[in-house]
């Protein structure tokens, strides 16, 4: 038999290496998502201390999203050869240790330099964790430990941005961005001890062009549909929540740092969502899953609209909920329809992550333009209309032919 065929099963539910599995991939979303997201809750608080525009401020998360999409195109096909394993835990370090730099920039060029070399850092977790779970689960509980991934990002998004408020209350942004960074060290050393040593890893046969393999992933309609779909609803994300930082800051809410970064709460109904969506998606279809979950992110932003706060915390709340459901299903589809059409499952999973911050960059972008021109009516409009194109691509998702027998 194949050598694949001769590869331990993988690690199934109730056994320990699952447990150490889950929660080491676990931290290292939060670790991603606290380090790469925090400076989202202090874009207003960094308008004024460099002096320069909201829209310019943006950059802060713009530059790492940017150089984080350029890393995973490197690090998803080296991972591919090499293993997931060393690239994950040596990523995690080199971002936390960049975080510590970020704290201590003393011009604003020079943090957006850091700041863009640890999103090239964090690219090696975003490149491997999907496929790594892909190989080293038992495919009975992968879709439930990729939705617990993303419920780390959801959590870790939410740490980094909640904490950064209450800090810069305290003691300014260096003392917010400081915090994270003992976060990051703190996930570093975690996932070192935990993850456990890969067992069913086999490297692509090096007698392949990287071009050839690269090109393999592009081969698939519904891959394609799924990398469009992935830019589109990140892209929507970054927009609400960059431009809702200022919106909360600004009348007739008028709220502190701290107060305002209080919103980033709803990342806990992410963190359910995601491991939710991934059960229904086992249960039921990814292909119901996925449309029904950007619809109720385009009904969070139509909430956001409405005047009272209230409405506006609970429109973000449901867009939340929905956001994070979709992501964690899209995203375990790759792996999975990856695997089944006999590409590389590394590369694809690489490639969904890489239009993913594409989308990150340009939706953040955009939304600091559109809420100096318009304010929030222009972001809402915006968003919403990223989350009909990421609506009808589910269409094209629907008419694909499945590969798995087992599934629709």
């Amino acid at each position: 038999m194949s050598a694949v065929a001769a590869l331990p099963v993988g690690h199934r539910a109730g056994e320990p290496g699952l447990r150490r599995v889950s929660l080491a991939i676990f931290l290292s979303g939060v670790a991603v998502f606290a380090m790469l997201y925090e400076p989202q809750a202090l874009l207003p608080e960094l308008t004024r201390a460099f002096e320069v525009t909201p829209a310019g401020s943006t950059l802060a998360i713009s530059v790492s999203t940017v150089s984080l999409a350029v890393g995973l195109l490197v690090l998803g096909p080296l991972s591919d050869r090499r293993g997931r394993t060393g690239i994950l835990q040596l990523s995690l370090a080199a971002s936390a240790l960049l975080a510590v730099g970020i704290a201590l920039a003393p011009t604003w060029p020079v943090l957006l330099v850091l700041r863009a070399l640890q999103g090239f850092a964090l690219a090696g977790l975003s490149a491997v964790a999907v496929a790594y779970l892909r190989e080293e689960l038992h495919p009975s509980v992968t879709s439930r430990a990729i939705g617990l991934f993303i419920a780390g990002n959801a959590i870790g998004g939410l740490t980094g941005r909640v904490l950064g408020g209450f800090l810069t209350d305290l003691g300014g942004w260096r003392v917010a961005l400081g915090g994270v960074a003992v976060l990051g060290v703190a996930c570093a050393v975690a996932v070192r001890v935990l993850l456990p040593a890969p067992r069913r890893f086999v490297p692509v046969d090096r007698s392949g062009s990287l071009l050839r393999s690269l090109g393999s992933a592009f081969t698939d309609p519904a891959l394609l549909a799924l990398y469009a779909f992935a830019a589109f609803l990140m892209a929507a994300n970054v927009a609400v929540y960059n431009a809702g930082t200022f919106r909360l800051e600004s009348p007739p809410y008028d709220l502190t740092p701290s107060l305002a970064s209080l919103v980033f709460l709803s990342y806990l109904l992410g963190s359910a969502s995601s491991p939710t969506a991934g059960w229904l998606a086992d249960r039921f279809s990814r292909r119901l899953v996925v449309p029904l979950a950007v619809v109720v992110t385009g009904a969070g932003i139509a909430l956001t609209l409405l005047g009272p706060l209230w409405c506006f915390v609970l429109g973000l709340c449901v867009f939340t909920v929905g956001f994070f459901a979709a992501h964690s299903v899209a995203s375990g589809w790759v792996a999975a329809r990856a695997a089944l059409g006999g590409r590389p499952v590394g590369q694809a999973a690489s490639l969904y992550s890489f239009w993913y911050y594409v989308g990150s960059s340009v939706g953040g972008t955009l939304a600091g333009q559109a809420w100096q021109g318009a304010g929030w009516p222009a972001v809402a409009a915006l968003s919403g209309g990223l989350c009909v194109a990421a609506l009808l691509l589910t269409v094209v998702l629907g008419r694909t032919r499945s590969l798995d027998p087992a599934r629709r």
